[in-house]
């Protein structure tokens, strides 16, 4: 079905105002990249006024369309239909793009400007994204829809480029939408054939149409990037799809308009000029002695506060509606979206006690998985194919498949950094509380998806298990090393590395209470001895990132400060020093990011500055470690790669043993 409408010279103008607005905009800040909003006007026009569901009074009404510009690049686009459409984004904040303090920094940024649903700017990022909010759309509307009463029913729109299907990520996630049928999600991919060192035919000559076609999407090719009837219909038939997801594969002219550096690689990164904005207003029809003009007819065609608002009050009736025939799944939805925690969330809680077998943290970071699911419905995630090995399984439930897509297992498949970010997406989404796990050497293909969450505060928790030496025979290539340190640099990680079982359940805990940001969980391969809570301090203290787990009767001579599997060495090792008569402190430090919160005082308790012979293991590299050393503290890590043996030959090779820590510990003492 094709639908036409009256086009007129006002849309004309309408398209050429969000080009206006952006080259102005970036010229005056002398910095952005111009080209790709130029070229993609139309479409934004299109879809933003005629078929976007949104409220700009009310940017996170629940059932709002989401949109993303995974091409962050082309923030000016975004900027100039927020500012159009209603939102609190005014013409002083459009002057002010990459300013200091502004509302319209160089890439788009979560909460900081109102209607933009995820920072985006890393390529391939926001493709991921927009998969992870379909995803969250359709758990959601499985969980809570009725029949006539569907209260979550929107779709989700990702515009992006070239540089973005470039990007492995892109693929992974689009591999992973197309096998899961969400129809709901509907990509328009800007075909200029342009990027930064040229023409993509150096470097990019696939058939994008027919990748996407062998990965289940559906897919539709515009011609003319301008042509607003062609584009318009292509989202209706988008729409219109009911089993798979949608790529429009739209041919644009990057600065469209632009007499000189129209398809041409100078319009993407650099302002125009003046001269050449001058030439582009004058060849588009605009006047090109106004910059930053909007006429009273283009503002008031733009306006969408009176629609918005229409809509979201259609969507509260069929709420009241909802309330009154289905008020418990009502106060379900309620309590989901709002994200509060329910009663009794963590009632099932596993214990460990001193007496039990030792348990590997990976194991009992599952049992604690489990205990918590049936009780915290809005809990969902997998694995990236490892769900075995990582515990990631939530038994008893569903896989979230085609068609079944109530189901709370995700199968992520081998596709670690398109995870991550689909994590991100699913989070800022809202009413879902995502996981997702592999081993911790394989974090690395995740970084830049976890870098994201942390610079958005997106509640995602990471379980990462192998997370020492004792992964063993697989080898250097299995064996973490750098990881750890790589993962505590990242600002608003918070990173949770649990030293047995009990620990991992208050992991968990604090994982799942801690809302304004990214929690990796550590966990070991190997069985860890439970540590007697009678005898030493209790599990309590962990929510402090660093608590006395043994100490003297005298003031120690020397600290033992251990994460994770190290506790238990760092525990032997404070026996024999304590059968030889030698005060000692073992210093437990689950989390430096807990710690650096505490009070200087109780951070002072800890470490006191008085007693400088401290010996720190951990079976990792010894990046961060050299300020809790001080001056004459030594540091047993592990500051090179492994090698392939049994898990307990290569500790005792790379000096993580009793004897070795035990003679460090004398020798330091005798100095």
């Amino acid at each position: 079905m094709t639908e036409r409408f009256q086009s007129s010279q006002l849309d004309t103008q309408c398209i050429n105002t969000i080009r206006t607005l952006s080259m102005d905009a970036i010229q005056k800040a002398n910095s952005g990249h111009p080209g790709a909003p130029m070229g993609l006007a139309a479409a934004g026009y299109i879809l933003w006024t005629r078929l976007l569901k949104h409220n700009p009074k009310n940017p996170q009404w629940m059932d709002r369309d989401r949109f993303i510009l995974s091409g962050g690049h082309g923030s000016m686009l975004l900027y100039s239909l927020l500012h159009l459409t209603g939102y609190d984004v005014s013409l002083d904040d459009i002057k002010a793009f990459r300013q200091l303090g502004s509302k319209t920094p160089g890439h788009p940024e979560y909460e900081v400007t109102p209607g933009v649903e995820t920072t985006t700017g890393p390529l391939g990022q926001g493709v991921a994204n927009a998969v992870g909010m379909a995803m969250a759309e359709r758990y959601l509307a499985a969980q809570f829809n009725q029949p006539n009463c569907e209260i979550v029913n929107h779709h989700t729109y990702v515009f992006c480029g070239d540089g973005d299907l470039m990007e492995g990520i892109s693929n992974e996630a689009a591999s992973l939408a197309g096998h899961l049928g969400l129809h709901k999600l509907i990509c328009i991919y800007d075909s200029n054939s342009i990027s930064i060192e040229g023409s993509t035919q150096i470097t990019f000559t696939e058939n994008v149409a027919k990748r996407f076609e062998s990965m289940n999407w559906h897919v539709q090719e515009v011609q003319d990037g301008n042509d607003i009837h062609a584009i318009y219909n292509a989202l209706l038939s988008a729409k219109a799809e009911l089993s798979k997801p949608s790529l429009i594969v739209l041919k644009t002219h990057i600065a469209y308009g632009s007499p000189n550096k129209q398809d041409t690689a100078d319009a993407h990164g650099a302002p125009l000029g003046e001269e050449e904005i001058r030439l582009t207003k004058t060849n588009l029809g605009c006047n090109p002695d106004k910059s930053f003009f909007v006429s009273d007819e283009v503002k008031s065609h733009f306006q969408s506060l009176d629609k918005g608002q229409e809509l979201e009050n259609q969507w509260n009736d069929l709420l009241n509606t909802y309330k009154q025939t289905h008020p418990e799944l009502a106060n379900k939805f309620n309590q989901t979206m709002s994200g509060m925690l329910p009663n009794g969330w963590d009632k099932d809680m596993p214990e460990f006690l001193s007496t039990d077998s030792p348990i590997a943290t990976r194991a009992a970071s599952g049992k604690a998985l489990n205990a918590i699911a049936p009780n915290l419905p809005s809990l969902v995630g997998g694995s990236a194919d490892l769900a075995p090995s990582n515990k990631t399984f939530m038994n008893g439930f569903d896989e979230f498949q085609k068609g079944a897509y109530h189901g709370r297992n995700i199968r992520f498949g081998v596709r670690e950094h398109a995870m991550g970010a689909i994590l991100n997406g699913m989070a800022l989404h809202k009413g879902v509380r995502p996981f997702g796990g592999t081993f911790l050497v394989f974090s690395d293909y995740m970084k830049p998806a976890i870098r994201m969450a942390a610079l958005m505060k997106a509640p995602v928790i990471y379980i990462f298990t192998h997370d020492s030496l004792s992964v063993g025979e697989d080898g250097p290539t299995h064996q973490p090393v750098e990881h750890i340190a790589g993962l505590r640099m990242i600002p608003g990680l918070t990173v949770l590395r649990p030293a047995d079982a009990a620990e991992t359940v208050e992991a968990w805990r604090l994982a799942i209470t801690h809302t304004h940001g990214p929690v990796a969980l550590l966990l070991s391969r190997q069985k860890l001895p439970i540590i007697d809570r009678k005898r030493f301090a209790p599990i309590s203290h962990v929510k402090q990132g660093a608590y006395i787990l043994a100490d003297s009767i005298e003031t120690p001579k020397i600290l033992l400060i251990a994460t994770g599997s190290e506790i238990d060495l760092a525990l032997s090792v404070y026996n024999q020093l304590t059968e030889k008569q030698i005060p000692a402190r073992v210093i437990n430090m689950p989390s430096f990011e807990l710690f650096n919160q505490q009070s200087f005082d109780y951070q002072q308790k800890i470490f006191p500055q008085e007693i400088q012979k401290r010996v720190i293991i951990e079976a990792a590299t010894s990046w961060g470690w050299h300020r809790f050393a001080g001056q004459h503290g030594i540091i047993v890590s592990m500051d090179q790669f492994g090698t392939s043996a049994p898990g307990g030959i290569v500790r005792e090779k790379f000096g993580f043993s009793t004897q070795f820590v035990l003679n460090k510990c004398l020798n330091l003492i005798e100095k």
